[in-house]
């Protein structure tokens, strides 16, 4: 498991196994977000099943399943208020941790200056340059 730091409170990672969720507990994380949908992964690695795990160890699991192709802003809405109730840290994966750092970056438009935005996550390894006219549009919103 590598886990990339975004923000104090937000850290993201390639797809994780449920053997993984105590590490993430010990790191410190009270909420963890599923953004894989079940068809990228095998049955072992489903949602479902990485939720058994981490609502075992006390965590709150949230499922917001997103694609490159279906990833809209509602789910970015998800997200955030999944972040917003978290009582702590909150840990996001998916394949890589790029469409988590996607979404983190979606939501931050408007409340953060773009090249900020595209620079915090280049910090943690995602180049999200591309989506500078995007986050220049929502900011105006």
């Amino acid at each position: 498991m590598q886990i990339r730091q975004i923000t104090e409170s937000y850290a993201v990672s390639p797809q994780i196994d449920p053997a993984d969720i105590p590490a993430i507990k010990a790191a410190g994380f009270t909420t963890v977000i599923c953004n894989r949908p079940d068809a990228e992964v095998p049955m072992e690695l489903q949602s479902a099943v990485v939720r058994i795990a981490a609502e075992a160890a006390g965590l709150t699991f949230i499922d917001n399943p997103v694609s490159h192709q279906t990833l809209n802003l509602g789910m970015v809405d998800a997200q955030f208020a999944a972040m917003e109730a978290s009582e702590g840290p909150v840990f996001a994966y998916c394949a890589s941790g790029n469409r988590c750092s996607i979404i983190w970056c979606l939501g931050q438009a408007g409340q953060m200056p773009v090249d900020e935005i595209i620079a915090t996550v280049a910090r943690a390894g995602y180049d999200q340059a591309a989506l500078r006219p995007q986050l220049e549009a929502l900011s105006r919103r």
